[in-house]
């Protein structure tokens, strides 16, 4: 159905995963990976977003990246069609992106207890934090090294990645270390926060 009100299945699943993801960027062949579509379907629609408004589009080391353009008039009621997702406490997960997340944080659990989880970095294309990817809470190291190893194979790429407890990051917060001042400023994606600690 709702395919058939936003013209095709390939522009739906561009809508969900830019709206899902809206502080990540994307270049095409990744996109095609995420959302299991034949590439030229992929340029099309990307194409009639950017020509829209919807997304946008910049030159970084030769590979084009794409990202929602979270200045667009209809930003808001697109975000609660298409965002959805596991962050607003959804009862089960809907959507595509909805699953990939829901694994990410699965995938999380069995590294033990975290509290905050942060893409950022290579993710995001904010160097900022001078970090891809932030783990608060009680990790076991080898499967947290393990998750990593994983994670690099699937966005081929090197991940450079902080991991401390929540007392340390907390402590890190109030005294407004340059760590903690830089990781709230940052683009960013957040994946776990239990304890809302980088609520705007």
């Amino acid at each position: 159905m709702i395919e058939q009100l936003f013209g095709s299945k390939t522009r739906v699943k561009l809508l969900q995963l830019f709206y899902s993801n809206p502080n990540r960027s994307f270049y095409v062949r990744e996109i095609t990976r995420k959302i299991d579509e034949q590439i030229n379907s992929v340029r099309r629609e990307l194409s009639n977003l950017l020509s829209i408004g919807i997304i946008v589009s910049e030159n970084t080391n030769n590979k084009v990246y794409y990202e929602v353009n979270q200045k667009y008039e209809y930003f808001d009621p697109l975000q609660q069609i298409f965002g959805g997702g596991v962050t607003k406490k959804a009862a089960k997960p809907t959507t595509a992106q909805d699953i990939e997340d829901q694994a990410v944080q699965d995938d999380l659990k069995s590294v033990g207890h975290i509290d905050l989880a942060v893409y950022t970095g290579q993710f995001t294309r904010d160097e900022t934090a001078g970090i891809d990817l932030l783990i608060v809470g009680e990790v076991n190291r080898n499967a947290l090294q393990k998750y990593v190893d994983e994670l690099e194979a699937k966005e081929n790429k090197s991940i450079r990645y902080s991991v401390m407890s929540l007392p340390d990051f907390q402590y890190r917060q109030q005294i407004r270390d340059r760590f903690a001042v830089a990781i709230s400023q940052s683009k960013k994606q957040i994946i776990v926060d239990v304890h809302n600690l980088l609520e705007e």
